[in-house]
């Protein structure tokens, strides 16, 4: 994913609210997000050159998402897909700061990335261009081709976006986080970063929603996970030059841990 927007344990009714753009080329084959034949515990989008997936949720509560991290300097003959790296987490049971120090041992295989993986209890993420595992706090949060909460332009402002619709209902959210995630505003050159992949194409990538001829936004998302394990999943397709190609809705529940004789609720304190 190029954008991802985050509100962990903000929200009364969802702990959970994520919503992000998967930038990618066109031609690259995927899949929709929906249950894994190979896996039907994890549910997300696919890549089908490698197998790995830009963001998954299991029934377990486990969640992870990774994106490029941008330097205009990207090894492109890395050994390994970024994709494994959120696949491996979904079908593994470590802890997710366990989970970040194993990736840390082969971090150089691949190109740049940020990944957050977490379960119901917590969130974490780590870089394999940054300083080591940040836990994620109660907040709002934002990333995009760099590390979590760098300032750029759409970063920002998804984040007040979000903000804004922390005391909004489920339709409230969904349509204020898409409209979020449609953005084309272009960022003033006095704000953009130094990538070093030119001005232009900074300028190009500023938007929180892409549109080119060969590359772009491919699908955007809205994932929320309730207090009571319901999950709320709409995903919108698109092709060249941002043509809607699609949306579909999933609602389905995550089995919730059990605590003693009570099952914990996503959030809930014990």
């Amino acid at each position: 994913m190029c954008l991802i927007l985050l509100a962990w344990r903000v929200h009364p009714d969802f702990p959970l609210v994520f919503a992000g753009n998967r930038d990618e080329a066109y031609e690259r084959a995927s899949a929709p997000a929906g249950f894994w034949a190979d896996d039907p515990q994890v549910f997300g989008g696919r890549d089908l050159e490698k197998g790995g997936t830009w963001l998954g949720l299991t029934r377990a509560g486990r969640i992870a998402a990774v994106t490029n991290y941008r330097d205009g300097r990207g090894t492109k003959s890395a050994p390994r897909s970024r994709g494994e790296l959120t696949a491996d987490f979904l079908r593994g049971t470590d802890a997710p700061r366990s989970y970040l120090e194993t990736v840390a041992a082969r971090a150089a295989d691949y190109n740049g990335f940020t990944l957050l993986v977490g379960d119901l209890e917590r969130m974490v993420c780590a870089s394999n261009r940054g300083p080591g595992i940040v836990e994620i706090t109660p907040g709002v949060h934002g990333l995009s081709n760099h590390l979590l909460d760098t300032p750029w332009p759409k970063v920002e402002r998804g984040k007040l976006w979000m903000s804004a619709l922390m005391k909004a209902n489920e339709g409230g959210l969904v349509g204020g986080l898409f409209d979020a995630l449609s953005d084309r505003a272009v960022a003033p050159d006095a704000e953009l970063p130094n990538t070093g992949v030119g001005r232009l194409r900074e300028r190009e990538l500023s938007c929180s929603f892409i549109a080119g001829e060969r590359y772009g936004t491919r699908a955007s998302t809205v994932l929320l996970v309730g207090r009571d394990g319901q999950v709320v999943c709409v995903e919108r397709r698109f092709g060249p030059r941002g043509a809607h190609l699609g949306e579909a809705a999933h609602r389905f529940a995550l089995h919730m841990r059990a605590s003693g004789r009570n099952t914990k609720a996503v959030g809930q304190d014990v």
